[in-house]
């Protein structure tokens, strides 16, 4: 009698665990259409997700994610700036309901988070100091020179170069891009890894820097890298995760989307096809 009351007991414990579970999922949509308010999570990183000097969310993600908030009924669009590295960490804090920062969506990533399909895809690159002096034009060229290859913390590129075969003492991990550029200039890099949309708008800016052209298509393991970014949401918020895609679905590739993301360098030559986010994270 007492096993069949304990089992009782903890049949309905995991029943009342799974109805909580059920509740925090719709929590999140539910709450900021509610509020009609919402507070998203950039890294500054132009052209991705970065705030303009008045405040005002800015790029690709940022960009997509006001008009699909807008689109569920939440006009209130609040941003909130941190590192690329604490990006999952301050969303699972609470910090933000969304990382609107174009991230990656890789296995380890959906690991911790759930990701939308994604928005957009796009190849490697390099920032080098004007000229290119030390003839960096690909992974192999780190790998096989006495160089020092600089990584965003948290990003893809020191996976990327870790999986490629570059030595780890080769890699210097920075807090952000600006820091990257500081470090190029300064000779403690001999390159900046990230994507080529990142670094070539690194390179508009600075007269000294400049984006390494030609560069050698990044293949790992026979595998041609391609990343694909989406948006970040806390593993209950499945409702908000299903409603971004839900509209995601019908918006990317269109005119509408395409002369949003224009300005920040995106285009039909960004799309991302058919992929989805449940593929990039098996």
């Amino acid at each position: 009698m007492k096993k069949s009351l304990q089992k009782y007991v903890i049949s309905l414990t995991n029943i009342a665990f799974a109805l909580c579970s059920t509740a925090v999922v719709a929590n999140t949509l539910d709450k900021i259409q509610d509020e009609d308010t919402v507070t998203i999570g950039v890294a500054n990183e132009v052209p991705y997700g970065y705030t303009t000097s008045d405040g005002k969310p800015a790029g690709e993600a940022p960009s997509i994610a006001v008009h699909v908030l807008n689109e569920l009924g939440v006009d209130d669009v609040n941003v909130v700036v941190t590192e690329f590295g604490s990006l999952i960490p301050g969303l699972r804090a609470g910090r933000f309901d969304v990382i609107a920062a174009g991230m990656y969506i890789t296995p380890k990533r959906c690991e911790q988070i759930l990701f939308s399909n994604p928005t957009y895809s796009i190849g490697e690159g390099f920032l080098v100091q004007n000229g290119n002096p030390e003839g960096l034009n690909g992974y192999d060229d780190i790998k096989s020179k006495p160089v020092k290859l600089g990584v965003m913390s948290g990003a893809v590129e020191y996976g990327y170069a870790r999986d490629f075969g570059i030595e780890m003492s080769k890699i210097v991990t920075l807090p952000d891009y600006p820091s990257g550029v500081a470090a190029l200039k300064s000779g403690r890099i001999d390159a900046l890894a990230g994507t080529s949309l990142t670094m070539a708008s690194l390179g508009q800016k600075d007269d000294r820097v400049e984006l390494a052209q030609p560069f050698k298509t990044l293949v790992i393991n026979g595998e041609e890298i391609k990343g694909y970014g989406g948006f970040g949401f806390r593993p209950a918020d499945t409702s908000l995760r299903d409603a971004f895609n839900e509209k995601i679905a019908s918006f990317v590739d269109t005119k509408e989307h395409i002369a949003m993301v224009e300005p920040y360098g995106f285009g039909k030559h960004t799309s991302p096809g058919g992929m989805t986010a449940k593929e990039l994270c098996q």
